[in-house]
């Protein structure tokens, strides 16, 4: 009986050695990522969403659809309204044409009354015309001068008013035009393109379904790259620094671990709990700081799993 009770003794010597011999982690903590929210950016029913959870999706894929069809609607009657405003608009040239075309006529009776004249000055130094057939000449001048001087007026008066009257239809045309341009993107919105590389981790949402501008449709996480949030005590600070490499653990079968090598990219600048007032040394070991270390992931780590860090 006595060599029994040595045995297991011995036995248990023997394994309470073999477990303090095995080496202690550092620090524990969770793996997490950056999930990134995707919501609707436009109301109306969901006609399409190809995601499941667990895919893979590329930044810029087009994933679903939200109906347009009020978004054209209302396009098509902002549309409408731009042409109506648009027909007001005058032709300013066409308008002006008609003084355009009085003037040239005028003009041209001018230069023929100058030849005129001329030839008629000429004959009256040769005392071959009377003087008075070159008073009328000059009259008609005068006359016709003063005819285009006043269509010369006209066309001005007509074409401040006309710019006038377009400058309003231009200030009606504005707005309309911003409100097509805010529906055009309204309209490119309804169409759902995944922002992020990552993994669709949840979906809240399923076709068919009318979803509202800031609904949630799906979550996603690029799992490529995880992250362990640890924490470490106070002594350990001096012990860690960004840009280490640090060995990171997790549960494995049969008792055993599975290592991955980590990069710590983070540490907190104070203590995740409010210290009391007074302290003793030993209650400040209840002191401590958070860091995050960066994780290559094979497929085997999952967001909310359990892991350690050794340093």
């Amino acid at each position: 009986m006595t060599m029994k009770i040595i045995v297991i003794i011995s036995a248990f010597l023997i394994s309470l050695m073999a477990c303090e011999s095995e080496p202690q982690s550092d620090a524990y903590g969770n793996f997490e990522a950056v999930e990134t929210i995707v919501s609707a950016e436009a109301t109306g029913a969901l006609q399409k969403l190809s995601i499941e959870e667990g895919q893979t999706l590329k930044a810029g894929q087009t994933v679903g659809q939200i109906d347009p069809l009020q978004l054209q609607l209302r396009k098509s009657q902002l549309l409408a309204s731009q042409r109506a405003v648009s027909s007001r608009s005058p032709n300013i040239q066409a308008q002006l044409s008609p003084y355009e075309q009085q003037l040239a006529v005028q003009e041209q009776q001018l230069q023929t009354l100058h030849r005129e004249k001329k030839r008629t000055e000429n004959l009256i130094a040769a005392g071959a015309a009377p003087t008075k057939q070159l008073d009328d000449i000059v009259a008609q001048i005068d006359v016709t001068e003063r005819q285009m001087a006043l269509i010369r007026q006209q066309r001005a008066a007509q074409q401040s008013a006309l710019t006038t009257q377009r400058s309003g239809t231009l200030s009606e045309e504005a707005p309309l035009e911003e409100q097509i341009r805010q529906i055009d993107d309204q309209i490119k919105k309804a169409t759902i393109v995944n922002p992020a590389t990552g993994t669709v981790t949840v979906k809240f949402a399923e076709p068919g379904e009318v979803v509202s501008y800031g609904k949630p449709l799906y979550k996603v996480a690029d799992l490529d790259q995880i992250t362990l949030r640890a924490y470490i005590s106070g002594d350990q600070l001096v012990r860690v620094r960004p840009g280490q490499r640090v060995k990171v653990l997790v549960d494995a079968p049969n008792d055993q671990f599975k290592e991955y090598a980590g990069t710590v990219t983070w540490i907190s600048s104070k203590a995740e709990f409010t210290p009391k007032v007074i302290q003793t040394k030993d209650e400040r070991v209840n002191l401590v700081y958070g860091l995050k270390v960066r994780v290559k992931n094979d497929g085997g780590l999952k967001i909310g799993m359990p892991g350690e860090i050794r340093l």
